[in-house]
């Protein structure tokens, strides 16, 4: 079932008359949208889960800020630019502060233009297009959890020097999905390796044989997914069908999430390759916020769920500090103080909006060496933030001089 309408959730949750203007009064409650993916391909991804997150930061918070009440609202999304863009346009003029999560990167960037115009802060804990903190950057906007230069060049540059240099790519026909692909192809290109292909597909496919023979048939060894979510799930599965891995063909998930390979399975999924903001067994710290997770969603949190609650408490910190709501303020507080929670250590938030933190490589586990449910990664290399992320240089972002 969908969610209801945006208009409808706010006068169900929110008890106070809505002032309607671009800019809230800071004698209003400060109110948070969670504007996630609840029924699609990244409903596992962020959905409900991000909103319970959302909802963790604000009670860790305290539960109010400028002496208000902090409130949450939350939407489907589905993955429509359109439909994500009416939401937040309602949802900013009615006297919602911040809105976070947002998975695709159409939706995303949408939303950053609507939130430069009604200069309104959007917190992308979920979606990846680097062109997020590129050419199309915000003054408004905070890009938290990953992107596809770091996945390419966490996974991609690594396959490529271990021997992995001809690439064929399975590629979702949308923005995040182009980037990815045009961002591993550049870093294949460059160390050394090769593409002999693509063939691109809609959201949320259900048959990927068509485009798994015409990868098997360029004699590509490596099998980039440019693909998220349920398609990831599809793409993995029917190439096990298929024989591929048999064969001697490798399947490299670009980006995966730990909810994926919950799905797929250690037998599907083991020795897969992929790149991580965060994994819930990587030290005490995110071992104790991911068991407080479980225990109201009775699943392990992905890095954007993870991110979700990184973010809010980030922003609502600036706004305890400076003791306003106003956008403008809030992001310099931002991006002045240093970022440290259990997932991550010194982050910063750069003037492009890109949060530099570190990103991990990890190798999906085989059955015999998991100890249990959500034992699924072990850790092959800790990448540095400042070799993760692209240069502020390299990114095109207007707002660098």
């Amino acid at each position: 079932m969908r969610h209801a309408p945006a208009f409808q959730i706010i006068c169900c949750l929110l008890v106070v008359g809505l002032s309607g203007t671009a800019n809230a009064a800071d004698s209003d409650p400060l109110r948070i949208g969670v504007l996630a993916d609840m029924s699609g391909v990244y409903a596992d991804i962020g959905g409900q889960g991000s909103v319970e997150a959302v909802k963790m930061a604000i009670e860790d918070f305290g539960g109010n800020v400028l002496g208000k009440p902090v409130e949450v609202v939350s939407a489907d999304g589905q993955n429509k630019p359109d439909v994500a863009s009416n939401i937040a346009r309602n949802w900013y003029d009615s006297g919602v502060d911040v809105i976070t999560d947002i998975p695709a990167s159409g939706m995303a960037l949408a939303i950053m233009q609507l939130s430069k115009d009604k200069k309104k802060i959007a917190l992308v804990t979920s979606a990846g297009s680097s062109d997020i903190t590129g050419k199309l950057c915000s003054p408004y906007t905070a890009h938290w959890t990953w992107d596809t230069y770091a996945m390419s060049h966490g996974t991609g540059a690594i396959i490529v020097k271990r021997g992995g240099k001809d690439w064929f790519f399975i590629t979702a026909d949308y923005v995040f999905g182009q980037t990815l692909e045009r961002d591993t192809a550049a870093v294949v290109t460059a160390s050394g390796g090769k593409v002999l292909g693509s063939v691109r597909h809609p959201l949320n496919t259900a048959d990927f044989s068509s485009y798994l023979l015409q990868a098997q048939s360029s004699g590509a060894k490596i099998i980039g997914l440019a693909n998220g979510g349920a398609d990831t799930i599809n793409s993995v599965k029917q190439a096990i069908e298929f024989g591929l891995p048999k064969s001697g063909t490798r399947l490299v998930a670009l980006i995966a999430f730990i909810s994926d390979i919950h799905s797929l399975g250690l037998k599907d999924a083991q020795g897969l390759m992929l790149t991580e903001a965060f994994y819930w067994d990587l030290d005490e710290a995110t071992r104790v916020w991911s068991r407080r997770f479980y225990e109201r969603t009775k699943r392990m949190p992905s890095m954007t769920q993870a991110g979700a609650y990184s973010a809010v408490m980030h922003y609502l910190k600036a706004v305890k500090a400076i003791g306003s709501k106003d956008a403008e303020k809030v992001m310099a507080q931002m991006r002045a103080t240093p970022i440290n929670d259990f997932m991550t250590h010194d982050g910063v938030l750069r003037a492009d909006g890109r949060v530099l933190r570190d990103m991990y490589l990890f190798q999906v586990k085989t059955p015999e060496e998991s100890k249990g449910d959500w034992d699924l990664y072990k850790l092959v290399e800790k990448i540095p933030a400042v070799e993760a992320f692209r240069p502020l240089s390299e990114g095109g972002c207007p707002l660098i001089k």
